[in-house]
């Protein structure tokens, strides 16, 4: 231990502050990269978490959840089953998800949905993501 400290000369204040400076742009450094890899990391995904048929299939709610860990938003879904039964409601605009929230769309159409008929159904998000296709058999 002796030979460890065998000069015995201090740091000088221009050695500390230099080091000291170092340690500062290291912790900095870190942070900013950390702040990077969390948000190149943020994930979307949306999930259909419920389908309910309505009575005598004339209309069908749709659940979906946002089960990634970032927010999005919803551009556009499609009920998608045998002609001429394929609906792509209208969104005006995308509809922000917040993740860990859902939303349900309620979807009608004149002629109704079709008994004992499996139906596809997908998500696209504003960033072009498509999700799906998930299916559903109406009662």
């Amino acid at each position: 231990m002796r030979r460890l400290f065998k000069s015995g000369r201090a740091l000088s204040t221009l050695e500390v502050a230099i080091i000291l400076a170092m340690v500062a742009a290291s912790i900095v450094a870190a942070a900013w990269i950390g702040g990077l890899t969390l948000t190149a990391t943020a994930t979307e995904q949306v999930a259909l978490s419920d389908v309910v048929w309505g009575a005598d299939n004339a209309n069908v709610s749709v659940t979906f959840e946002n089960t990634g860990t970032a927010d999005l938003s919803i551009k556009a879904f499609k009920i998608v089953g045998p002609d001429p039964k394929s609906v792509s409601p209208k969104l005006d605009t995308p509809y922000l998800l917040k993740r860990g929230s859902s939303v349900t769309f309620l979807v009608s159409i004149a002629e109704g949905f079709g008994h004992k008929i499996h139906y596809m159904f997908m998500v696209t998000t504003s960033k072009g993501k498509s999700f799906g296709p998930y299916f559903r058999t109406s009662p």
